[in-house]
């Protein structure tokens, strides 16, 4: 995963530094028309899903008639405020998760979860939930992504383990490779405590499947990784998923989410929803592989494509 901690560090500056400023109030002002900014910048989480995505919409944009740059942003906490702010235009989410993170945002972190594995369910309640913070949820395509805890597999063939129930029921301490988030989020470190009954015994923030967290667990340092269902090099380093038998994770579907009075226009959702068609599960861990082990370029990939789906 490729982190620009410069740009990110310089973001919190200004989101922290105009909390109360203009950029704030104006998110509320929900029902004014929407806005067709001709210079958009697109966030990215720097993951590299996250980074193949962002170059999609980048070159679909581009095609459309928009000029774009990427700014790349550690974590949710950071680039949300922004694109509430319009620092960020639009940003690649993924609709469960980001509708249970605003849910708290606004609730409290104890607040009952609205996703859910019904995508209408999720996405009446992401969209009633961004609108007033003057964000637009564009329409969900085909590809859905969730997370995904993967094991070594001689760790899984030692303990006897096929499934998250199968760990919670070993008794085994578990030191969890993940995002230094995944300590507060409901569907990582606490929900596999309150769900499966696993003894997480610390959470070691090497980010969300990244070479250096697979490395960890392939090593023994860590046991197990934080990753996700289309990660396509788990082989690579001899690990294994682990089923989600209780069913912890919601189904996240890919959602376009722009600022409304930045991006909000018909021609932004147009051009974003050509993806919507083509891409697949399927199609988003092949290009996963190709940048993480064929070591491909993120935007080679991405025009590589979206020209071989006529999308260019």
């Amino acid at each position: 995963m490729r982190r620009h901690t410069a740009p990110a560090a310089a973001l919190l500056v200004l989101v922290t530094g105009c909390a109360s400023g203009p950029a704030l109030e104006n998110r509320g002002e929900v029902t004014a028309p929407p806005g067709d900014s001709k210079n958009l910048v697109v966030g990215s989480a720097g993951f590299t899903e996250s980074d193949l995505l962002a170059q999609m919409y980048v070159l679909l944009l581009k095609k459309a008639g928009y000029g774009t740059r990427i700014l790349s942003v550690a974590n949710r906490e950071l680039y949300e405020p922004a694109l509430e702010a319009g620092q960020i235009d639009v940003v690649p989410e993924y609709a469960a998760t980001f509708a249970d993170w605003l849910n708290a945002k606004k609730n409290g972190a104890d607040a009952p979860p609205v996703g859910s594995p019904d995508l209408d369910t999720t996405m009446k309640a992401l969209r009633r939930l961004a609108a007033p913070r003057g964000l637009t949820v564009l329409d969900p395509g085909r590809a859905v992504d969730q997370n995904a805890f993967a094991v070594a597999a001689s760790y899984a063939r030692q303990h006897r383990l096929k499934t998250l129930g199968d760990l919670g029921r070993s008794g085994l301490r578990v030191r969890l490779a993940a995002g230094d988030e995944c300590v507060r989020r409901p569907y990582c470190a606490p929900g596999l405590k309150k769900v499966y009954g696993i003894d997480i015994a610390g959470v070691d923030p090497k980010g969300v499947g990244t070479t250096q967290a697979k490395k960890a667990v392939q090593s023994g340092q860590d046991q197990m990784v934080l990753t996700t269902s289309t990660d396509a090099t788990l082989d690579d380093f001899g690990l294994v998923l682990l089923k989600d038998d209780k069913r912890l994770q919601n189904a996240d579907y890919i959602v376009p989410v722009v600022n409304r009075s930045q991006a909000g226009s018909e021609g932004v959702a147009a051009a974003l929803g050509r993806l919507n068609s083509v891409l697949t599960t399927a199609d988003l861990a092949s290009m996963n592989e190709q940048v993480d082990s064929w070591r491909r370029l993120p935007q080679d990939v991405a025009r590589t494509y979206l020209e071989d789906k006529g999308l260019l």
